[in-house]
């Protein structure tokens, strides 16, 4: 069985559900969930439907507005996050809750953050 990578883009909206929409065979297919797993679940049969694609088949990358990134990495500070990025705690809460929108470079310079940080902690060792 072939595997089809599909982008799945997500967004929490002002209700805390998270909205879900990718585009397979030119056609827009979109739903929602309270959990990640929900929502593919939900766009894997949406695609079984109309496209008869096999659930089995579909892996999902994951492309993430702010608020849903920090709403399923919800381990992540907020403070420290804004602070590794240089930028001001107050200014990336109210991106994560949704009062505001970041600009192009300031949705890249969050996300570089993220990526070092990640890269960071895949370098740690735990010694005993």
């Amino acid at each position: 069985m072939k595997i089809v990578k599909i982008p799945l883009i997500i967004e929490r909206g002002k209700d805390k559900l998270l909205w879900g929409r990718v585009v397979f065979e030119e056609n827009l297919i979109t739903d929602f969930g309270s959990t990640i797993s929900e929502l593919e679940q939900k766009i894997k049969n949406l695609l079984l439907e109309f496209e008869n694609l096999n659930p089995n088949a579909v892996e999902f990358e994951h492309h993430f507005d702010i608020s849903a990134l920090f709403q399923r990495f919800n381990f992540l500070k907020i403070s420290n996050v804004a602070q590794q990025a240089g930028m001001n705690p107050g200014l990336l809460r109210q991106y994560v809750s949704g009062i505001k929108n970041p600009s192009l470079e300031q949705a890249k310079k969050i996300e570089q953050t993220l990526h070092k940080l990640a890269t960071e902690l895949k370098e740690a060792s735990i010694f005993v």
